[in-house]
């Protein structure tokens, strides 16, 4: 590999290295004091995958509140805005 090879290579390797540290993660862990909640996610609005394999991504939900469903919410706060802390049964 000739110089200018190397450095176009090295110059390639640190753009790519910039653009993926700036990407952030499609959806935050959850943090001790929260807990998935199935249900309740608006229509573009569930945190990541839908539990029935529909799609694998956050901001994917088609509609409001399907059960298969999820996002973070405060521990404790789940079933008392409708959802459930378990996924529906897998038919």
């Amino acid at each position: 590999m000739n110089p200018r090879h190397a450095l176009i290579a090295a110059a390639l390797v640190t753009i790519a290295g910039a653009t993926t540290a700036q990407q952030a993660p499609t959806s935050m862990p959850a943090q001790d004091d929260e807990e998935k909640c199935y249900g309740v996610a608006k229509a573009g609005q569930n945190d990541c995958a839908s539990s029935d394999g529909a799609h694998g991504c956050s901001g994917q939900a088609a509609k409001d509140n399907m059960p298969t469903e999820w996002k973070y919410v405060p521990k404790g706060t789940c079933e008392k805005q409708g959802g459930k802390t378990t996924p529906p049964a897998a038919k």
